[in-house]
Order: structure tokens, then C-alpha cells, then sequence
């Protein structure tokens, strides 16, 4: 598709269809990389999106599981 850049103070823009943006699932914010001559325009992702897909956590030593249950009862003062 072709389409014009405009003025939009002193910066430039162009305007998106908005199927473009439903199709790419771009909402209010994107990122712009530049390859070599040409823009790249995605849809902001969130920086720990996937971080715990296939996560199980019945595989999980538990760190606490020695460790008695008053074990810091003499720390503290009440």
C-alpha cells in the first residue's frame, strides 16, 4: 500500500488503516527499528511476557521446606 507522509509539527507521520492495526494487534504504542533503509513497526510487547509459560512449579525444590516454621521467632522482639 501506498501512502503519503505528513507534517505533524515538526516531526512527520502517516497515517495507518485501521484493519492494519486490528490485524497486527497494535494498540497505542509501538516500536520503530530501523533495518538498513527501511522502518519497522510492531506492537509494543511486554518485556517479561512468556516468562513463565511451561513454568511447573511441582518441579520446584522448595527453598523454605527445612526450615522450621519459628526459625526467626528469637530475631524479632514483640
Amino acid at each position: 500500500m501506498r501512502t503519503s507522509i505528513r507534517k505533524i509539527g515538526n516531526s512527520r507521520g502517516i497515517l495507518i488503516p485501521s484493519v492494519f492495526l486490528t490485524d497486527s494487534g497494535i494498540g497505542d504504542q509501538v516500536d520503530i527499528l530501523m533495518e538498513g533503509n527501511a522502518l519497522h513497526i510492531r506492537p509494543v510487547q511486554d518485556l517479561r511476557a512468556g516468562w513463565f509459560e511451561g513454568y511447573d512449579s511441582s518441579v520446584d525444590v522448595d527453598p523454605l521446606g527445612d526450615l522450621p516454621a519459628d526459625a526467626d521467632a528469637q530475631d524479632w522482639t514483640w
